[in-house]
């Protein structure tokens, strides 16, 4: 299976946003990149799981912060894919062969989710950040959304 490539069409406008999506890109390519190897298909879900979990907190309290009205199914989609990858990871941990039909079921999910459901709250979050920005020189949204999120 060929390497996915990000491409300008699926940038959301929020350049944090779309570094995360980026990085999640990265780490889809990795696990195809493991080929047959065990540990670097575990090692590559396994990170794989824990970045994007972390992702959807960051998006969810962003939408939050920004008063998305969608902000609740957003998280309920997330909250189906975190299930849908459990079962994988489950596969894989009874010894199944999933890595290729994980790798194609993350990269299609991942780009519609991105040119849907991300786009949709996209304007509203870009908003909501230029004028939080405006408002609050020092010390802006993310340093207060990251010493939240992390301590």
């Amino acid at each position: 299976m060929k390497a996915l490539v990000w491409t300008p069409e699926l940038d959301t406008g929020i350049a944090v946003i779309d570094r995360q999506h980026e990085r999640i890109v990265d780490l889809i390519n990795a696990l195809g990149a493991a080929g047959h190897d065990q540990d670097a298909i575990a090692d590559a879900i396994g990170e794989l799981v824990d970045y994007t979990m972390s992702h959807f907190a960051f998006e969810e309290e962003l939408m939050e912060e920004a008063g998305y009205q969608f902000c609740a199914a957003h998280k309920r989609v997330h909250d189906m894919f975190t299930r849908r990858v459990n079962e994988y990871k489950l596969r894989f941990d009874a010894g199944e062969d999933v890595a290729d039909e994980l790798r194609s079921m993350l990269s299609r999910w991942l780009f519609n989710h991105i040119r849907s459901d991300d786009k949709a709250y996209s304007e509203q979050v870009k908003r909501y950040l230029d004028h939080f920005s405006r408002n609050h020189q020092s010390g802006g949204w993310m340093q207060r959304t990251l010493h939240r999120l992390f301590g």
